[in-house]
């Protein structure tokens, strides 16, 4: 016998929904174990253009909005990471949910994230661990040259 699998809290997809400032019309990627999850509220929300890693195989700078969840340790998700950056728009924002049992798991997805050209802009506790939002530095670089 199987047993079912916890799902997604969705006051953590309220959590990445609000740091990211994300709407219906965005074009969002899941990512991560829980992408499917992510993909599900996300529909119900009424985000029509979601999708995830696995439904898009085609990495061309398409989205703006990158939802990364569930359970990974630091290389873990630094895979995740890799294989999501190409999916990304140059004005991209990136929200992470790191379990609450991941001790300084935190500041390594910090260094990460610049290391990969995103600043970390924000942070939220939410019931399964924090959610860091961080946006690429090129957008953030042109908008105040503007």
């Amino acid at each position: 016998m199987t047993t079912a699998r916890a799902s997604l809290d969705p006051r953590v997809v309220d959590v990445m929904v609000g740091l990211t400032r994300a709407t219906a019309s965005h074009r969002v990627i899941a990512a991560g174990s829980d992408a499917f999850d992510l993909y599900l509220e996300l529909l119900r929300r009424g985000f029509s253009r979601v999708v995830t890693t696995s439904t898009c195989r085609v990495p061309c700078a398409q989205h703006d909005i990158a939802f990364i969840a569930g359970d990974h340790s630091a290389q873990a998700l630094e895979g995740v990471l890799m294989r999501l950056v190409p999916f990304l728009s140059v004005r991209a924002i990136v929200a992470v949910r790191i379990d609450a049992h991941e001790n300084r798991l935190g500041g390594k997805v910090q260094l990460l994230l610049e290391r990969l050209g995103f600043r970390v802009e924000a942070g939220s506790r939410c019931e399964q661990g924090f959610v860091l939002s961080a946006r690429r530095r090129e957008w953030i670089d042109l908008a105040q040259a503007a």
